[in-house]
């Protein structure tokens, strides 16, 4: 009886041994996934100008969505999502060229200049024609 108590005894010690190390593992694997893409996801800000100096009212949205910002009058903006590694943010101003950058993984800061864009008008204006309305007169 004896001999039955001890190797029951040494199975449970076993057994909870080996859920003891499960439970350990499954939960150190979980914090680690969960702040390895945490450190890949980050607030990222920047300042977009000109020649001139800043441009305000420049758009920047996030490739593929409609997630985006506006800078502000000193040209500055801060995405209001967080950002992975390899996400692209599309810069774009009335008159300059639309630009796209690449968040690489130590980007957190982004300081862009825009350059300006040839807005060309085909065809000449004419304005000899008077306005004719197509409605009926009563």
């Amino acid at each position: 009886m004896k001999t039955q108590t001890l190797t029951q005894t040494k199975k449970n010690t076993t057994f909870g041994f080996v859920m003891i190390l499960i439970i350990a593992l499954f939960s150190f694997n979980t914090s680690f996934s969960q702040a390895t893409e945490a450190a890949q996801e980050r607030t990222i800000k920047g300042i977009v100008s000109n020649e001139d100096g800043p441009l305000p009212g420049a758009n920047i949205t996030l490739d593929g969505t409609r997630i985006g910002a506006i800078t502000n009058d000193n040209g500055e903006f801060t995405f209001p999502k967080k950002l992975k590694t390899g996400d692209v943010l599309v810069f774009s101003y009335l008159g300059y060229e639309t630009q796209k950058v690449s968040i690489k993984a130590n980007t957190s800061f982004i300081k862009l200049e825009l350059t300006p864009d040839m807005v060309e008008m085909i065809g000449d204006l004419d304005t000899n024609k008077p306005y004719k309305s197509k409605r009926k007169k009563n």
